[in-house]
């Protein structure tokens, strides 16, 4: 059975979508990326949690999905305790 595993859906041109990645990676959280530009489903997806609006990034994880646009730190670490993501080398701490 394969992991869960953080999805981040993103676009090409998203400034927001590079600093996400770039700090999930300096956190060591493991994610799938999934761009929205060859997956017309994933669209459907985030419109959906969404309330309507294509915003990227979105992130999911077990049932849990918010959009960081406008992204900050604190809004990412916010989602990631709130969804209980752990880190690759480890359960994450406050």
């Amino acid at each position: 059975m394969e992991p869960e595993i953080l999805t981040v859906y993103t676009t090409g041109r998203c400034g927001d979508c590079v600093a996400t990645k770039r700090a999930l990676d300096g956190l060591g959280v493991p994610y799938r990326e999934v761009r929205l530009e060859d997956r017309p489903d994933a669209v459907e997806y985030v419109q959906r949690v969404n309330d309507g609006r294509r915003s990227v990034p979105t992130l999911a994880y077990r049932g849990h999905a918010t959009s960081l646009s406008r992204f900050s730190p604190r809004r990412l670490h916010a989602f990631l305790e709130g969804a209980g993501v752990a880190r690759a080398d480890g359960p994450q701490s406050s």
